[in-house]
C-alpha cells in the first residue's frame, strides 16, 4: 500500500504581540492510499492548525508534508496550487455560497478551473446524485438543513475530483442522526471513488465508526496512533483513555464512583462476548461487583462492548479477578476518576 500523506518532524508556532505559541510539535505521521485517518484531540490541542499544514493553508515552521511522493515545501506557488486541486476540504459551517442556487455552489470550482458550462453542469447533477440531493439543484442553501448543506458541500468537494479529502469537524454541527448519515456517505465514497479521507474531530464516536486509523494530539503532540481498534481495547496514553471513557459526547455516562477502592476498564472481544464472563467470575469467587457503567460500540464496522468495574476492597482478590479477566482473552486497563 502507497502512502498518500507522509508528515515527518512538523513543528508550527505562531508568534503574538506578547510571546511565541507552539501550536504543533515535532508531528510524525503517515497516511496510507485509502485510509480513513482520524485525527482526535479535545478543543485547542492543535488538530486543525495540522490539517491545514497538510495542504499547506498554513506552513509549517519546520519539517516536511510529503503528499503523493511530493514535498509541499519545494513546490512554487503554482505548482501548490495545482497539488491541491487532488486535495479537497469540507467544513463544519458548509462555507456555501448563499446566493448562489446548490447546482451553481458544485459548478464554481469547476468553473474556476476553466471547465465548460454545459459540461460543469452535468458533472454537478451526477455528483448531486451521488450525495442524494439532485432534486435540490434549484433551491438555495438557506432552504436546506444542515445536513443537506453539508451533504453540497461534499459534492462541491469531490468536483475536482479529489484523491484526498480532509474534513475538519466536518459533522460537530450536526445532530447524531444526521451525523450518521454523513459519515456513511463519507464511507461509501472512500470505497466507490478510492478517495483518501482525513477527519479532524474531537468525537470519539466519529473515529469509532468510520476510521480505519487514528492519531490522538494533545497539547500540539501526538501522543498516540495506530488502528482504532487496537487503541481502543489497549489504550496507552491518558488522552486516549480519557477519550474512549467519555467517546459518547451526546449522552450523559458520568457516574460518581463513591468508595470504589480500584476500576477497571475490560473490552470484550469477538470469542469473549459468548461468555457471560462477569457473572461466572463473581459465581466462582463468590464477591460481588459493582459495574459501573457498560456500553456497546461500532469500532470500525465491528460491535465492541467495554464496561467499568469497581473491585471489592481486598488486592489480593483484586489480582485474582484481573488475572481470571486476562485468562479468558478481556483487555484489562486500570481507570481513575469519574466514569
Amino acid at each position: 500500500m502507497s502512502s498518500e500523506i507522509i508528515v515527518k518532524n512538523l513543528y508550527k508556532s505562531f508568534t503574538t504581540k506578547d510571546n511565541q505559541v507552539d501550536a504543533l510539535r515535532d508531528i510524525n505521521l503517515v497516511v496510507d492510499s485509502g485510509d480513513i485517518y482520524g485525527i482526535i484531540g479535545m478543543s485547542g490541542a492543535g488538530k486543525s492548525t495540522l490539517v491545514r499544514c497538510l495542504n499547506f493553508l498554513e506552513k509549517p515552521t519546520s519539517g516536511e508534508v510529503w503528499v503523493e511522493d511530493k514535498n509541499l515545501a519545494d513546490l512554487s506557488e503554482a505548482e501548490l496550487r495545482a497539488a491541491r486541486r487532488n486535495i479537497s476540504m469540507i467544513f463544519q459551517g458548509f462555507n456555501l455560497l448563499m446566493q448562489k442556487t446548490v447546482l451553481d455552489n458544485v459548478c464554481f470550482p469547476l468553473e474556476l478551473a476553466g471547465v465548460r458550462k454545459n459540461q460543469a453542469s452535468a458533472k454537478a447533477r451526477e455528483l448531486l446524485e451521488t450525495v442524494g440531493l439532485l432534486e435540490k439543484a434549484n433551491a438555495y442553501p438557506s432552504q436546506l438543513s444542515g445536513g443537506q448543506q453539508q451533504r453540497v458541500a461534499i459534492a462541491r468537494a469531490l468536483a475536482s475530483d479529489p484523491k484526498i479529502l480532509l474534513c475538519d469537524e466536518a459533522t460537530s454541527a450536526l445532530d447524531p442522526q444526521t451525523t450518521a448519515s454523513i459519515l456513511s456517505l463519507l464511507k461509501e465514497i472512500n470505497e466507490k471513488m478510492n478517495i483518501t479521507i482525513v477527519i479532524i474531530t474531537h468525537q470519539m464516536s466519529v473515529v469509532q465508526e468510520i476510521c480505519n486509523k487514528v492519531a490522538i494530539i494533545e497539547n500540539g503532540e501526538i501522543v498516540e496512533n495506530g488502528y482504532v481498534a487496537d487503541i481502543f481495547s489497549h489504550p496507552k496514553s491518558n488522552a486516549a483513555k480519557e477519550l474512549i471513557l467519555r467517546g459518547n459526547s451526546d449522552s450523559d455516562h458520568t457516574v460518581s464512583l463513591l468508595n470504589e477502592s480500584r476500576k477497571i476498564r475490560i473490552v470484550f472481544s469477538e470469542n469473549s462476548s459468548f461468555e457471560p464472563v462477569v457473572a461466572n467470575m463473581v459465581l466462582k469467587f463468590n464477591t460481588p461487583v459493582n459495574i459501573l457503567r457498560a456500553d456497546t460500540r461500532n469500532v470500525g464496522g465491528t460491535a465492541k462492548g467495554d464496561m467499568i468495574l469497581g473491585l471489592p476492597e481486598d488486592e489480593n482478590l483484586q489480582e485474582d479477578l484481573i488475572a481470571y479477566l486476562k485468562e479468558r482473552g478481556l483487555a484489562v486497563e486500570e481507570v481513575t476518576g469519574d466514569v
